[in-house]
């Protein structure tokens, strides 16, 4: 689970330095409000969920990804560690449909990883944004649980949040997905329930609820080179 260090020295959220100043704030805004931010106003779509370490399946960290999508076949996501204005952004993911997939080479495919297990599980969320029914917001989460479950994903974090790095260290991680409930259990004692339980007091969901209604979701053909 994810962590921060924090000590006298540290400002919001735990990050080290000094709070920034009224004018360093005054500034910010004054550039927001002329400058222009077209890249990531792109962005479409909020995930939740969580990214275990390729190299270790006993660490994960809860990730939000903030994703634009270039094309029908290829999308691209900010990674951070809340959906706070002080959130750390703490990797990147790339997204493509099985179509690119099966045209990478051997050795680049063992980087990606599957979403079909964090979708039909009800790990992987959008979470509802304020004041949206939640009716409708479940139809519109489902129609897009539809399009990421055949997808693949390459992702890796810069920042080790989940051993209390108060800045990014070291080399970037190669991160995965859950794939099974065996494999969550490698990382959490509590298997799914005890995993998904805080993040699910947050955004106020219930996987078991949002498993039942992807039920007919159709299971995808798994790449036989994709991380296990």
């Amino acid at each position: 689970m994810s962590t921060s260090a924090k000590g006298p020295e540290s400002g919001d959220g735990g990050i080290p330095g000094d709070p920034r100043t009224a004018k360093s704030k005054f500034l910010e805004t004054g550039a927001s409000m002329i400058q222009d931010f077209t890249p990531v106003k792109q962005i479409c779509a909020h995930l939740n969920a969580f990214h275990v370490y390729a190299d270790d399946p006993t660490r994960c960290v809860e990730a939000n990804h903030y994703c634009t999508h270039l094309t029908e076949d290829v999308r691209q996501c900010l990674i951070y560690d809340s959906p706070k204005s002080n959130a750390r952004l703490i990797g990147v993911e790339y997204m493509v449909s099985p179509r690119i997939f099966a045209t990478l080479p051997q050795e680049e495919r063992k980087l990606w990883h599957t979403h079909e297990f964090e979708v039909k599980s009800g790990m992987l969320i959008m979470p509802v944004p304020a004041g949206v029914p939640d009716a409708a917001w479940e139809a519109a989460e489902t129609a897009e649980m539809r399009d990421i479950v055949p997808i693949y994903g390459k992702t890796y974090h810069f920042w080790q949040v989940d051993r209390g790095d108060p800045v990014p260290m070291g080399p970037p991680q190669l991160m995965g997905s859950f794939t099974t409930a065996e494999s969550v259990k490698l990382a959490h004692k509590g298997g799914l329930d005890g995993l998904l339980k805080d993040r699910n007091e947050r955004f106020g969901v219930d996987h078991h609820q949002k498993a039942k209604k992807r039920e007919d979701i159709p299971a995808v053909e798994i790449h036989p080179d994709a991380l296990p």
